[in-house]
């Protein structure tokens, strides 16, 4: 089967432990000095189940949002460059989060833009 198909599963259709790894990263998530072995202790699933399925099942919520990648670009001082820029990421529909740029020395601007992808349908080579 092909590992990156994804599919949308009612939470009653799922196999136990797995809905058991689910609460576990809920509780590493929420409990800062928590261990591996004490959530899955808690969830009473076994450590190695954990480690095998938490990278392959994520709530619907969480795996809605995409990946937060910033860039750092030296830029000639042209008027519209940045605006350029913008629309390249705009057309890969990234979530722009935050833009820094200095100001021009010597014709050279630099820009830092963070913005958030969706690993499943961009592309950052753009």
């Amino acid at each position: 089967m092909d590992g990156d198909k994804y599919f949308i599963v009612k939470g009653k259709a799922l196999p136990e432990v797995l809905l058991k790894v689910v609460e576990a990263k809920r509780l590493l998530d929420s409990e800062r000095a928590m261990t591996v072995q004490e959530a899955t202790d808690a969830v009473e699933i076994s450590r190695s189940s954990f480690y095998k399925y938490r990278d392959e099942i994520f709530p619907f919520h969480e795996n809605t949002r995409g990946k937060t990648i910033t860039i750092m670009l030296q830029m000639d001082d042209q008027p519209g460059l940045l605006s350029r820029v913008l629309n390249q990421v705009a057309k890969n529909e990234a979530n722009i989060l935050t833009i820094h740029q200095s100001i021009p020395v010597n014709g050279i601007a630099l820009v830092t833009l963070s913005m958030e992808i969706d690993i499943q349908t961009s592309s950052t080579s753009g």
